[in-house]
């Protein structure tokens, strides 16, 4: 009898009768002989509402009641899977984070799992019952509900799995596997049978939304295999697991495009030490990610940086900025919402060269002007202007993925 931790995200809950449609999934996977967790998100724009309603109250809502206000959804769907699975005659028990002690640090709305107890689970699982859990939320030390982020039901998911030690993670969503691209601005994009955990990392830390970052870097510290599934379909979807050799016979497995970004650069920093630190320490102390960041050669002494960051974040790091800038002495902060990033990913770039020179010849080709530039030893990003970025996106995809020649033309098919 093997264990199976199934997640169900918003859309695959989002109604009554897709509630059942999971439910009867749940019940033909324990009658295969698999004893079953399943984690739900809360019913689709349900997370949204409650947000909602806190800003109809305050414009600044306090941190610690949001979480406590957002965390019901999940609840109501954990709860109303289990009445269902229970009327199927499957003895089923739910639990919120902290009943199983999901414990988190205290960072209200983005907290990071301590530890997970999965004695209450174990025994339910023991006696026979399949265990729904509520994703998303957990509990600090001092008893405080929190929330771990948008799409951290993932991450529930896979922490449950590597602390049960699971067979396998099977991440129910509304779209059928991992594409080359997204579909709705690709229509050639390709479904990949299989996918290492580095390209899942990177493509979802890039802009790919089927996958939440921080569950992708959890899989892989514990190795715990990942497969990402439609749940109003019943195809073998994407695996997500380690790198093999196969995999770097294909240079590139996917491009994404990430329109959340803003950039920010403070201009007239003097050139010497400890001035970025002054500059980005704040921001880290606010939890706010930087992405890129670029430092111009230095003229008479000072010089400019330029970084950037998702644009949720924007309003937030130019008021620590403006400060910072104003106390180191830089001449002036600016800022641009309106750009995207673009990137190509795959770990046959390990072995193979000319991803970057192609890449930008064919942006040149297109005439979009590239703004930033980063690079790792898997992936190529740039950033250009937003109204540019779908564009970008299908360029890329077409000469990578559906060119003619070379590993780029064959992506990974088979599961």
């Amino acid at each position: 009898m093997g264990l199976v931790v199934q997640k169900y995200g918003g859309t695959s809950v989002g109604s009554i009768e897709r509630i059942k449609a999971v439910a009867e999934r749940v019940v033909r996977a324990r009658d295969g002989g698999d004893r079953i967790v399943v984690v739900v998100s809360a019913m689709a724009g349900e997370t949204n509402r409650l947000f909602h309603l806190a800003s109809e109250l305050s414009e600044s809502p306090s941190a610690r009641e949001t979480d406590v206000l957002v965390a019901t959804g999940e609840q109501v769907s954990a709860a109303l899977l289990a009445i269902r699975l229970h009327s199927m005659g499957h003895p089923t028990v739910s639990f919120l984070a902290f009943q199983m002690n999901l414990t988190t640090d205290s960072n209200h709305g983005r907290a990071r799992i301590k530890s997970v107890q999965c004695d209450r689970v174990m025994r339910s699982l023991d006696d026979g019952k399949i265990v729904v859990v509520a994703g998303f939320q957990g509990v600090n030390p001092d008893g405080d509900i929190t929330t771990l982020g948008r799409g951290a039901s993932d991450l529930t998911a896979v922490a449950l799995a590597a602390a049960l030690k699971a067979d396998a993670c099977e991440i129910y969503t509304d779209v059928d596997g991992v594409y080359t691209a997204d579909p709705n601005i690709c229509p050639k994009a390709r479904k990949l049978g299989r996918i290492s955990y580095e390209e899942m990392l990177e493509m979802a830390g890039l802009g790919a939304k089927v996958l939440q970052t921080r569950s992708v870097e959890l899989a892989r510290r514990y190795n715990v295999p990942l497969v990402v599934r439609s749940s109003f379909g019943e195809g073998e979807g994407t695996r997500v697991g380690q790198e093999d050799q196969s995999m770097e016979d294909v240079l590139v497995s996917g491009v994404t495009l990430d329109q959340n970004q803003s950039k920010i650069t403070v201009a007239g920093v003097e050139d010497r030490p400890g001035l970025a630190a002054r500059i980005f320490s704040p921001i880290a102390d606010a939890g706010i990610v930087v992405d890129m960041i670029i430092q111009n050669a230095s003229a008479d002494g000072r010089t400019d940086m330029t970084f950037t960051i998702g644009r949720e974040d924007l309003t937030r790091a130019l008021e620590i900025v403006t400060r910072t800038a104003g106390e180191i002495g830089a001449f002036s902060v600016r800022h641009n919402d309106q750009v995207a990033k673009v990137s190509v990913v795959g770990v046959g770039m390990r072995t193979h060269s000319g991803v970057a020179s192609t890449m930008f010849n064919v942006l040149a080709a297109e005439r979009i002007n590239i703004e930033m530039i980063s690079t790792s030893e898997i992936k190529v990003s740039v950033v250009v202007n937003s109204k540019y970025g779908e564009l970008a996106m299908r360029a890329l995809h077409d000469a990578f993925i559906n060119g003619d020649g070379g590993p780029h033309g064959t992506p990974r098919e088979s599961v």
